[in-house]
């Protein structure tokens, strides 16, 4: 039985390496075994820091996430209804700056088809390449090094950049979604949030249910600054609570 154990969570730490977040009830059809039994797994795994648990499933651990273009490849049903989601709250926006993630490339491309007449400021390359289908729309990229993971560009130039303008919203993703804020993997990423949320009259951050109750190491913003949460299902009772203290809109697509 011990033999068993130690080769099925074996065997789940490879599936997260070629899928970086992966549900309980995907696990147990996989590994054909009851969910129960993939929830104590996924909980030792957590105790010994392999891992992190979120909302009814798992993600890498700590610090360690996909390139964004692998990161393109999860939950697009999910990501394709809560960048129409998304619309519904930033539809008024006339200058928007967006953050890098495959989540806000979806949020552009709708940007795209459903908006017209309005500067967005991003320091994306998938970002300004969907939006560059909408001759209406500018598209200012923001100066910077030139992240490859990430398909962005990130540093000083980048931040000092921002302080040139203001925008009535900013759109970032998240790595984690926890009790202090939202967080990202890449410390350069989360930095250029931080300074695109100073710069915006308000904030939408868009993630999905694999982030919820994961942190990441820079929390690029407190839930006082954040306007509202969309994403794909409703958080557990514990981030909920937290986010309904901050005055936190939650939209579910």
């Amino acid at each position: 039985m011990k033999r068993a154990k130690s080769s099925r969570q074996s065997q789940i730490l490879a599936e997260l390496d070629s899928s970086p977040s992966l549900r309980v009830a995907e696990l147990a059809r996989r590994l054909d075994v009851s969910t129960e039994t993939i929830r104590r797994d996924l909980d030792e795994l957590t105790d010994q820091g392999l891992l992190n648990r979120t909302y009814g499933g798992a993600v890498r651990p700590l610090s360690s996430e996909p390139s964004v273009t692998e990161r393109h490849r999860l939950f697009v049903e999910e990501r394709q209804r809560m960048a129409r989601t998304a619309l519904k709250v930033i539809g008024d926006g006339r200058v928007l700056m967006i953050g890098s993630g495959a989540t806000t490339v979806h949020v552009a491309r709708r940007i795209a088809v459903e908006m017209k007449n309005i500067t967005v400021i991003t320091h994306s390359f998938g970002v300004a390449t969907v939006l560059a289908y909408n001759p209406t729309i500018k598209v200012l990229m923001l100066p910077g090094e030139y992240q490859a993971d990430e398909g962005a560009t990130v540093g000083a130039h980048a931040i000092s950049f921002l302080g040139n303008f203001h925008a009535d919203y900013a759109i970032t993703g998240a790595s984690g979604l926890a009790a202090d804020g939202p967080s990202e993997a890449l410390l350069e990423c989360g930095a250029v949030y931080t300074a695109m949320i100073s710069r915006a009259a308000k904030c939408v951050v868009v993630a999905d249910h694999s982030k919820f109750d994961a942190v990441f190491p820079s929390r690029y913003a407190a839930w006082r600054q954040i306007a509202a949460l969309v994403t794909d299902v409703m958080p557990g009772e514990g981030l909920a609570k937290t986010l309904a203290a901050s005055k936190v809109e939650i939209l579910t697509s």
